[in-house]
């Protein structure tokens, strides 16, 4: 099975395999600070389908201009609020995309980045980053009193799975030919799942999860289970093995499952 998957890891893990995908807004920003934020707002925005999402992020970081971080840092709530107010992504209002902006800003003021607030979080001897994740998006979420960025920013101590959020960190931990990284002192290992509908499809194919639902637990089973082939970076072959389902749907995710014998 590592041949199997280390071989479509070989393939697929390529930038020309990456749109369509929010993670190619990544690209575009060579400075750290400016990346994160991004990243942070394309995968709270990648739900629902592709070309939608890759609209909707594309529009907030316009306004944001050449970088986010600077937008960030000289303009205030009141007017992030503003700029914003006619914003719309499926469930996502005006309001939900301001309040997650206002968080992220107030994160960035009292830690100078988003990386410094997850790292102050983050042991070496935590089984994952779920404790600092979960410290992350509550300095989020708790920045802005009067409104939530609601579900675009989840509750991870509510048992959530929390695709879109390990998602990001998987863009903003590894480095390789797709996750541009940034976030160097996270180690890789650390790392869960994205578990999204493909993600668990294949997985219980694999025989990695006993669980039925696509929560917390089996997000966590199903990292272990992706350690016995890479222990060091267990969502290594994340990227390669969600391709099939998200550029050719169902049959392409029954034609990874022949591919890989399951």
């Amino acid at each position: 099975m590592k041949q199997k998957l280390d071989r479509l890891y070989g393939q697929y893990n390529r930038r020309e395999y990456v749109h369509p995908d929010p993670l190619e807004f990544l690209y575009a920003y060579e400075d750290v600070r400016d990346r994160e934020i991004a990243g942070l707002i394309a995968a709270s925005l990648a739900y629902g389908k592709v070309a939608r999402i890759l609209v909707s992020v594309s529009r907030v970081l316009e306004v944001m201009g050449k970088s986010p971080y600077a937008y960030l840092r000289d303009t205030s709530a009141e007017t992030i609020f503003t700029q914003f107010h006619f914003f719309v992504h499926r469930f996502a209002t005006g309001a939900h995309l301001s309040a997650l902006l206002a968080g992220i800003q107030r994160v960035i003021f009292e830690y100078e980045s988003l990386y410094q607030c997850f790292v102050s979080g983050y042991q070496a001897s935590h089984a994952t980053v779920w404790p600092a994740l979960t410290l992350f998006a509550g300095k989020i979420n708790a920045a802005h009193e009067a409104c939530s960025p609601g579900h675009l920013m989840p509750c991870p101590e509510k048992g959530s799975a929390c695709k879109r959020l390990n998602l990001y960190l998987r863009w903003m931990v590894r480095q390789d030919a797709v996750d541009p990284g940034g976030w160097n002192a996270i180690s890789p290992g650390k790392l869960i799942v994205p578990l999204d509908v493909h993600m668990f499809r294949i997985s219980t194919a694999l025989g990695l999860t006993r669980y039925r639902q696509a929560g917390l637990k089996t997000a966590l089973q199903i990292t272990d289970g992706f350690r016995r082939w890479a222990p060091d970076d267990p969502v290594r072959y994340d990227f390669a093995l969600t391709r099939f389902g998200i550029r050719n749907g169902a049959s392409g995710t029954a034609a990874l499952e022949k591919e890989l014998g399951c």
